[in-house]
Order: structure tokens, then sequence, then C-alpha cells
């Protein structure tokens, strides 16, 4: 797991974008998979009730606007495609959904804490996560109209891919069918998206609460993590850990 992570890596052109971009990599092997069980259930029922608590529109929450910034700053229209995090929030006010035990851990842990996290099969990889600006000829396989179909990013749109295709659309839109978690997932990556406001405490704080709700998932769990960002004297000297 620690290889992939050591290889994974986020294009210059992506801080560039945001300078204040920090991916932090959480790889996890181990795991034993599973439906919903109660305490994935206790998990959201506590993460739907700290958003009922929320005194201000979800799209005003500090994390949730700058990730508004960046969807624009590529392109894309943030009130029409809306990161992980804001489209959780806004569904929790009703309720959020139950997929599986592994799925519902990171919704849990991303609603509570107002952050896009991605899980993925991280089995499914070919070659090392890559955060990158598309040309736009890349492949992503999908549903649409309740049929698979490929499609392919627009030009310049923020994907993470591996060797073989797109993982996920605009950053921390819309995951891929081929690296999705299932009931039969044991090794798993988790993305934590941050940028400012959000300090690199409370994003190694909210990796500590989803290793530490992982580890309840399996007896012989481990763990790798990694935090890349953009070198403190500018994206041009690319990323550093």
């Amino acid at each position: 797991m620690q290889d992939v992570l050591d290889r994974a890596r986020v294009d210059d052109a992506v801080f560039a974008l945001r300078p204040d971009y920090r991916a932090l990599l959480v790889a996890v092997d181990g795991l034993v998979p599973g439906p919903s069980d109660e305490t994935s259930d206790t998990l959201l029922r506590a993460a739907e009730a700290s958003v009922r608590l929320t005194d201000r529109p979800v799209e005003e929450l500090p994390h949730i606007a700058s990730w508004r910034e960046a969807y624009r700053a590529f392109g894309a229209k943030p009130q029409r495609t809306r990161n992980s995090a804001e489209a959780l929030l806004r569904r929790a006010q009703d309720g959020l959904p139950r997929v599986n035990r592994l799925t519902d851990v990171y919704n849990a842990i991303s609603v509570s804490h107002q952050i896009p996290i991605g899980g993925e099969d991280l089995s499914r990889y070919v070659g090392a996560p890559r955060l990158i600006q598309a040309e736009g000829s890349e492949e992503f396989d999908t549903v649409a109209g309740g049929e698979e179909v490929i499609e392919h990013p627009a030009a310049g749109e923020v994907v993470w891919c591996d060797d073989i295709g797109v993982t996920c659309r605009r950053w921390n839109w819309r995951q891929g069918r081929r690296t999705q978690l299932n009931e039969a997932t044991t090794t798993s990556l988790f993305i934590l998206d941050a940028l400012d406001p959000l300090t690199n405490e409370h994003l190694m704080a909210v990796a500590d609460e989803l290793v530490e709700h992982l580890r309840r998932l399996g007896s012989d769990v481990r763990v790798a993590q990694r935090l890349i960002a953009a070198r403190s004297t500018g994206a041009a000297a690319g990323p550093e850990d």
C-alpha cells in the first residue's frame, strides 16, 4: 500500500488552480466487508443530527464555499455539480443513504466534518492515483439512463485517474464504477480533500477518526497514509509530502 501512495501525484496545474489544496491519502487493508449494520447506522444518524444543528445554509459553510470557488476555477458550475461533501450535507437533512458499512463510515465522517472524502477499491486500481487536469480523451465508466456508458471529462476538468482511466470526475464529484466500494472490498483507498480554511491539524484529526472506525472492521486492519501538498515556495516547485 505504501508503494502505491508514494507513487501518487497531484499535477502542478492543479496546485496552480488552488495552491492551498491538500490531498490526504489513506490506504487500508484487512477490512471485513459487509452490509450496513447497527454501528454504521449509529454513525450516520449522528452525522444527520449534526447537520440539523447547523445554523447557516450549506453553501455558506466555510469549507463548502471554498470548494465552490475551486469548481468555478476549472469551469464547473457548483450549483449543478456539487462536490461530494455538499451533496451529502444536503441529503443528510432528509436522511443519508445506507449503502454498506464501509461506505457508511466514510460518508458519516465526511458529513460530520464537512469535508469531501472519496472511497475506492484499491485492488481495482491499475497504477497509482493521480490528480490532473484532463485532456478530454480519458475514459470514465458510469451509468446514464440505467445503462453502463463511457463518458469523457471536459478538457481542463480536474479528475482523479489511474493508468487506464478516470476514477473520479470534477475533483470529488462522481466516482467511477470500476473502483467503487462494494460488499466484497477488503483493500480501500480513501482520499480526503482539503482547502483553506480547513487546517492540516483538522485534516489529520479527521483521518484519525476515520481510521479509528475502520480498525473496527477487521481483526488485522493495516493502514498507510500520505499527505500531498504544494511546496511553500509555490505550486511551480511541485508537490511535497
